[in-house]
């Protein structure tokens, strides 16, 4: 991980350390944050966000600013998987967003 994606992963481990069944993992190059066995969001290469939501939520939130579909290797994934990009990120607000839709869709599923 680079400087960028270990600072994502520390602000995202503060706002989700108080939940009990919270954990960590390295997978598919990101430093992913897994809520009940289900990734939530995850600290990717250079600061980018991955947000796992639901396809409708996704589709919805492809509109907001600096997000894209993710791309995973050779792979672009659906509209489930979102790059949020950092300028999108930048203070404890916009990353709450974030975390939050990624927390309501896993609530929802």
């Amino acid at each position: 991980m680079d400087a960028a994606a270990t600072e994502l992963a520390d602000r995202v481990r503060a706002m989700l350390m108080a939940e009990p069944a919270l954990e960590e993992k390295r997978m598919f190059g990101t430093r992913a944050f897994l809520l009940d066995g289900r990734i939530l969001v995850g600290a990717r290469k250079g600061g980018t966000l991955l947000v796992r939501v639901t396809e409708e939520k996704g589709a919805a939130l492809l509109t907001e600013q600096g997000v894209t579909i993710a791309v995973m290797g050779a792979k672009t994934m659906g509209s489930s998987w979102l790059d949020v990009a950092p300028s999108a990120l930048e203070d404890d607000e916009e990353l709450m967003f974030w975390v939050d839709a990624a927390r309501e869709s896993a609530a929802s599923s």
